[in-house]
């Protein structure tokens, strides 16, 4: 991972795409597969609002922000190990009930979010 860095811009558009797809994901296929996932509906929902939030502000910094991307990236950077945690947190909570496709697709997204999250912070570093 030492040598994973973005383009600050670049960054703002695949954290916002992939933001985007996290939501969708949420928010319309896993409350419709609740059977095969078993993350409640009460759960899915908040986290699909969740990515819609950082999608928007990703999206944002994309489209309107001209220079000055440190920081931006730094906050979405934070905001998305910080959701990481959260779902870690309610994989532990809610494991008796999620299914083994539950748990892989969790696991699976707070891994690939991590590494971006890693990625923004570096790059946001050698921005500042």
């Amino acid at each position: 991972m030492n040598k994973i860095t973005l383009h600050p811009r670049k960054a703002f558009l695949i954290d916002g795409l992939g933001a985007l797809l996290s939501a969708f994901l949420l928010g319309v296929v896993l409350v419709r597969l609740e059977y095969a996932f078993g993350m409640p509906r009460k759960v899915l929902y908040p986290l699909a609002l969740i990515a819609c939030v950082f999608a928007v502000y990703s999206l944002s910094c994309y489209w309107f922000l001209p220079q000055n991307r440190g920081p931006y990236l730094r906050a979405i950077a934070v905001a998305n190990l910080l959701y990481c945690c959260l779902t870690l947190g309610l994989v532990v909570y809610f494991y008796p009930q999620l299914t083994v496709l539950g748990v892989a697709y969790f696991l699976m997204e707070i891994g690939i979010v991590v590494i971006l999250a890693v990625a923004e912070i570096k790059t946001s570093g050698r921005i500042t």
